[in-house]
C-alpha cells in the first residue's frame, strides 16, 4: 500500500520516518517545505485530489496542523485553513478513493474541567482557538465519509523541534531559578510512542473494521511541574531551582485546560497496544539527545 504522511518535517512526521524505515509499505513524506521531503500544500484541494490519484494513495496519516496555540488566538483564518479545511480536503480525497485518513487531533478539544480521565465519548468543548480549529478538523473527517481513525493525544515532545522538553533542558542548565505551572494536569507523549502506534495500526491493518476516534499519550500522570522536575533529573541539570507556580501568574491568549489526562482503555483494548509510562520514555528521548552531541 502507499502511504502519505503530511506534516513530516515536524516532530511526529520524524518519528513515523524512523518506524516505517523497513516496512514494506511505501511511504511519501511531505511537507510544503524541506529537501527532503516532497512538496504538497494540504490547504490546496486540487492538489491534494491530484497527489492522491498520482500516487495511488491507499491511506493518509495527517501530522500537519497549526499547533501555536497563543498566536493561533489572533491568526484565526490561518489555524482554521490547517486545521480544519486541510483536513477536509486530505478526508473527501480518501473518500474518493476508498481509502483510510489517521488524523491526529488533541486533548484541547475538552475544556479541561474534568476531575477523571477523558474518554472518547466525553463532551467536546474547547476554550481555545487552536482547540476549536481541531475540533473543527475532527468534524470534517467525520462529515466526509471517509475510512478514519482519530487519534486525540496531548503534550506531545521528541529529540526534535520546539516542544517542552527541549525548552526544559536548555532551561534548567542555564538558569538558577526556573518557575513552571503545577496546576495544569496531563500526561507526556513521546512522539515515538505514537509513531509506533500509528504505525502497529496500519501496517498491519488492524483499522479494518475498527474506525473510530481514539485517545493515546502514554501512561501515568503529572503537572508542568512534575514534567520539569524529572526532565531536570534525567538530564542531570540539577544546580537549576524548579518552583511550582500557578497559571496565573503566566497570563496568556489562549485558555489551556487544567486537567486533559486521555483514558486509553480503548485504544489499548481495541489494538492490543502496549503504551509505555511517561517516565520510561523520556529517560530514553533524553539519552537520544545525549548520543547525538
Amino acid at each position: 500500500m502507499n502511504i502519505l504522511v503530511t506534516g513530516s518535517g515536524g516532530q511526529l512526521g520524524h518519528a513515523l520516518r524512523r518506524a516505517s524505515a523497513a516496512s514494506a509499505d511505501r511511504y511519501f513524506f511531505t511537507d510544503v517545505a524541506g529537501d527532503d521531503t516532497l512538496r504538497l500544500d494540504i490547504t490546496d484541494r486540487e492538489a491534494v485530489e491530484r497527489f492522491v490519484h498520482e500516487h495511488a494513495i491507499g491511506a493518509v496519516v495527517n501530522c500537519a496542523a497549526y499547533t501555536d496555540v497563543e498566536r493561533a488566538e489572533e491568526d484565526v483564518e490561518r489555524a482554521e485553513l490547517l486545521n480544519a479545511t486541510a483536513a477536509g480536503h486530505l478526508a473527501r480525497a480518501m473518500k474518493g478513493v476508498g481509502g483510510l485518513l489517521v488524523h491526529v487531533s488533541t486533548d484541547y478539544v475538552f475544556d479541561g474541567t474534568a476531575n477523571r480521565p477523558c474518554t472518547e465519548e466525553a463532551p467536546t468543548a474547547p476554550r481555545s482557538v487552536y482547540g476549536a480549529t481541531k475540533l473543527h478538523g475532527e468534524e470534517e473527517v467525520l462529515a466526509s465519509g471517509c475510512r478514519y481513525v482519530i487519534l486525540r493525544t496531548a503534550w506531545l515532545y521528541s529529540e526534535i523541534g520546539r516542544n517542552f522538553l527541549r525548552t526544559m533542558l536548555r532551561l534548567t542548565e542555564e538558569k538558577e531559578v526556573l518557575r513552571v505551572v503545577f496546576d495544569q494536569t496531563g500526561t507526556p507523549t513521546y512522539a515515538g510512542d505514537l509513531a509506533e502506534a500509528i504505525f502497529d495500526i496500519v501496517e498491519h491493518r488492524k483499522y479494518e473494521g475498527r474506525e473510530g476516534i481514539y485517545h493515546f499519550s502514554d501512561e501515568g500522570v503529572c503537572s508542568w511541574y512534575d514534567f520539569a522536575r524529572t526532565i531536570a533529573e534525567y538530564a542531570g541539570n540539577s544546580a537549576c531551582d524548579i518552583r511550582p507556580c500557578h497559571s496565573d501568574e503566566f497570563p496568556s491568549k489562549a485558555v489551556r485546560p487544567a486537567y486533559s489526562v486521555l483514558d486509553k482503555t480503548k485504544i489499548k483494548e481495541t489494538f492490543g497496544i502496549v503504551i509505555p509510562h511517561w517516565t520510561d520514555s523520556l529517560r530514553k528521548c533524553i539519552g537520544n539527545i545525549e548520543k547525538e552531541k
